[in-house]
């Protein structure tokens, strides 16, 4: 890096983001074939050049710069294409933050220089909303943001409650209550028959942990089972679990 202000860095931070933009959009097809899962842990590495590069993470401990997400490829197959990029540039928007400040801290930014820093990377998009196409839609809602505010939040609302159907699963039907005792038994036995988990066979016991449904075979499955967090979950809009997933291997072979 020539100098050592605020104007370098942010320099130094636009070249790398247009080359891990190029990655994930223009050259996507260039990158996926890159990224096979049956190699060793890849990273994806934009360049101060404005190019990118999917490499083996550097062998130095500590490293000279930090380290962008480990083991990309390892995810590739596993989740639909769109998914996986999205995710990918999410970790990347986080790793361009992690070297800019990495620099600042190295130059010893005082408060008014981290501030300088971050407000010229905040006024642009991340790689994350550029690639999803999210950028696009974020000018557009600023430009009728005087318009009908309460259909956008119906909107929002609608779309809360959409992502929270595949957070849990739904809860087993409520039992009309029965006028005789043994049919109120009866009615015990059934309730707390919940959703099974496609892998490992347990009932959903109504408490909090995640579960996840497949779009493909239509099944809940423990996140824990399918190795599968809440956040990963934000950005997989149609879900395969490892089974449907093994199944079109199989067919494509």
């Amino acid at each position: 890096m020539e100098g050592r202000a605020a104007e370098d860095v942010f320099k130094d931070f636009r070249a790398r983001r247009a080359g891990l933009i190029k990655a994930l959009t223009t050259d996507v097809r260039k990158f996926y074939d890159k990224c096979n899962p049956a190699e060793e842990n890849l990273c994806l590495y934009g360049l101060p050049n404005g190019s990118w590069e999917v490499n083996l993470p550097v062998d130095e401990v500590p490293p000279e710069l930090p380290e962008p997400a480990l083991g990309i490829n390892f995810a590739r197959d596993g989740m639909p294409e769109e998914n996986w990029v999205s995710l990918i540039a999410v970790h990347s928007d986080s790793w361009l933050i992690s070297v800019a400040f990495y620099f600042g801290a190295r130059f010893s930014f005082d408060k008014n220089e981290r501030m300088k820093l971050f407000k010229m990377i905040n006024d642009l998009p991340t790689i994350y909303e550029v690639v999803t196409g999210k950028a696009k839609q974020s000018k557009d809602q600023s430009a009728n943001s005087g318009r009908s505010k309460s259909s956008g939040v119906k909107a929002r609302q609608s779309e809360s409650q959409t992502k929270a159907s595949k957070r849990s699963p739904p809860p087993p039907p409520a039992k009309e209550e029965m006028e005789s005792g043994d049919d109120d038994e009866e009615g015990e036995d059934e309730e707390g028959e919940g959703e099974v988990c496609g892998v490992c066979g347990d009932n959903d016991d109504g408490g909090d942990e995640f579960w996840i449904w497949c779009d493909t075979c239509e099944r809940w499955f423990h996140g824990r089972c399918v190795k599968i967090t809440p956040a990963r979950a934000e950005h997989i809009k149609h879900y395969k679990c490892p089974s449907c997933c093994n199944t079109n291997k199989k067919q494509r072979a």
